[in-house]
């Protein structure tokens, strides 16, 4: 399984990367004069893949119909 170093902090790509000081060597070139930005919270991608998955889930287990008394 490939593990994807995008979504993780800097310290954290040694860990994904075998080569550390190459690893170092990138991160210095991609943040010379970046403004770093670190985001926190639940991603909106990840909550609304939830909210289809949980939707598709409940289309294709419809609930049982309820039968109505027939009027004499």
């Amino acid at each position: 399984m490939q593990r994807s170093a995008l979504n993780r902090p800097f310290a954290e790509w040694g860990q994904v990367f075998p080569n550390a000081p190459c690893v170092v060597s990138l991160i210095d070139r991609l943040i010379h004069h970046a403004e770093i930005i670190a985001i926190e919270g639940e991603s909106y991608r990840l909550k609304e893949a939830r909210e289809r998955a949980e939707q598709r889930k409940r289309s294709a287990n419809p609930a049982p119909a309820t039968r109505r008394k027939a009027s004499e």
